[in-house]
């Protein structure tokens, strides 16, 4: 049965140092850098969950700049 990369995180990563979770990151970037495999798609367009999420974490961030409770004049 193939497992999912959550579940061989939670169960074999995730148990690992820190160093070595460093160590195994590095390895899989490097292993996907050198593959001929397409993994980011290179379109110009933003999807709709893409311009949700910006808006979301833009929103975030400018409620922690512009707390309510201070005024702006």
């Amino acid at each position: 049965m193939a497992l999912t990369a959550q579940e061989v995180f939670a169960e074999t990563v995730r148990v690992l140092p820190p160093s070595e979770q460093l160590r195994l990151a590095a390895l899989i970037l490097q292993n996907l850098a050198q593959s001929e495999v397409a993994i980011v798609a290179r379109s110009n367009l933003w999807s709709e969950q893409d311009q949700h999420d910006l808006t979301t974490f833009s929103l975030q961030y400018a409620t922690e700049l512009y707390p309510e409770d201070e005024e702006l004049v």
